[in-house]
């Protein structure tokens, strides 16, 4: 009963998420300034970018390596969210004429540039390594299924606080509503995720 609260938590996002891209593009025709590319909202829609690829990427692993179908629902509904939440971030760093890399350390714009050192792919932390992504591509059944649910974990604790760190310091206010609605769907699926690792004997 659980994934089904999570998953209408994922579909309110998804349904949102053409009000919210246009209410942005309405913004960025109005006589408002768009951000500066070293600004808080540029950082975060940078960095929550390429958080989320990672987690897309993972979700579809561990689809190819596991016949549960609750695991395998889990990580098609992150794989769409997230997705289409980048593909929006990404937008808006085009409407508002940033560049989609920078030479900052990541999580620079919120003080932390310094957190992560890059290390084997790991480029934010709660990432997961490049030698966890080749490892989880190796497993099958339930070992695959409690190394995603952990990694998953640490990856969305890690977004979660990088959206907190938007919902603070961001300005535009359709973006901290967005990151907002990161924390609280990202929450809920830990919540599930925790609840999935105790029925295999694992812990997050």
């Amino acid at each position: 009963m659980r994934y089904a609260g999570v998953a209408v938590a994922v579909a309110g996002v998804l349904v949102a998420a053409g009000a919210i891209t246009y209410s942005v593009a309405e913004d960025g025709s109005a006589d408002t300034a768009p951000p500066a590319a070293d600004s808080a909202d540029a950082g975060f829609a940078r960095d929550m970018a390429v958080h989320h690829q990672q987690a897309v990427e993972m979700s579809y692993i561990v689809r190819d390596r596991t016949t549960d179908e609750e695991v395998r629902r889990l990580a098609y509904d992150i794989a769409q969210t997230q997705a289409n939440q980048r593909g929006m971030l990404l937008g808006w760093l085009d409407l508002w004429r940033l560049p989609k890399v920078s030479s900052k350390a990541p999580m620079s714009w919120m003080g932390m540039g310094g957190m992560a050192d890059g290390e084997d792919g790991a480029l934010m932390p709660g990432m997961a390594t490049n030698t966890e992504l080749k490892k989880l591509g190796t497993l099958n059944g339930k070992a695959a299924e409690v190394f995603f649910l952990q990694l998953m974990t640490a990856h969305h604790k890690g977004g979660i606080h990088m959206a907190e760190g938007c919902v603070d310091k961001c300005t535009v206010g359709v973006e901290k509503r967005l990151a907002q609605g990161m924390v609280e769907a990202q929450q809920s699926e830990i919540d599930l995720m925790t609840d999935l690792l105790k029925a295999r004997g694992a812990k997050p």
